[in-house]
């Protein structure tokens, strides 16, 4: 009996990997489809924040396409590093970065392509240690020293998501759904992050959930179209 519970175990762990590597490269679908949807956007309309925004969103889909490459292959240091440049280097600095776009602050561009270049190299040069489980995303603690790379990713997480929450609380009543749905947007990525105990494949559908709502935010008119007003009809004959 105990060998029979034992193979089955170990029978379902793989196919928990397979789960989480498919819910994780769907998710980076829908994240890629949406990010190409507001490249097209700034492309007919030229407004800055859309292409912030956009790399935005692509950063998400790369971190959620690392998130499927560690799942279904195994885990190891190049999968970690591009799951942790993308997601947690780039995906916030550069949504804070759109949202400073919106409200006018047009030196957000320069700084922000500044910190993309810094981001990168750092993820690219950072020393990553320690062995790597097979499942599950690994903890940053366990093979990441704490300079530069983490504090960079504290810090930048902690002045995009500012800057987010800022202008939407701004702007709320210029752009209520838009921010409401933005904010959202923000809340569930880092409810699918924070859920530990639904593996990867709750962190893959935290950024599914989280892109959809960020973009419909993106998008979404400042004011709601207004229902026209009924007109009484002609009295009936009698």
């Amino acid at each position: 009996m105990t060998v029979g519970v034992t193979s089955r175990a170990r029978r379902g762990v793989p196919y928990t990997r397979h789960v989480d590597a498919l819910v994780a490269f769907a998710a980076a679908l829908v994240a890629l489809r949406l990010a190409g949807a507001l490249a097209a956007r700034r492309r007919a309309t030229r407004r800055p924040e859309l292409a912030a925004w956009a790399a935005s969103l692509a950063a998400y889909a790369v971190a959620a396409a690392a998130i499927a490459w560690g799942e279904a292959a195994g885990w190891d240091a190049r999968a970690f590093r591009v799951y942790y440049a993308a997601g947690a280097l780039l995906t916030a600095p550069l949504l804070g970065a759109g949202s400073l776009l919106l409200a006018g602050r047009g030196w957000a561009t320069p700084v922000a392509l500044v910190y993309s270049g810094l981001a990168l190299g750092i993820a690219l040069a950072m020393p990553v240690h320690g062995a790597f489980a097979l499942h599950g995303i690994p903890p940053a603690q366990e093979h990441l020293a704490f300079l530069p790379a983490r504090l960079l990713a504290i810090l930048a997480n902690a002045l995009g998501t500012l800057a987010v929450v800022a202008v939407a609380l701004a702007s709320l009543r210029r752009r209520p759904l838009g921010n409401a749905l933005i904010v959202l947007g923000v809340a569930a990525a880092a409810a699918g992050s924070g859920l530990a105990g639904l593996g990867a494949a709750g962190s893959a559908v935290g950024i599914a959930v989280g892109a959809a709502l960020l973009y419909a935010g993106f998008v979404a008119p400042a004011r709601l179209p207004q229902r026209a007003p009924r007109t009484a009809g002609p009295p009936a004959k009698t």
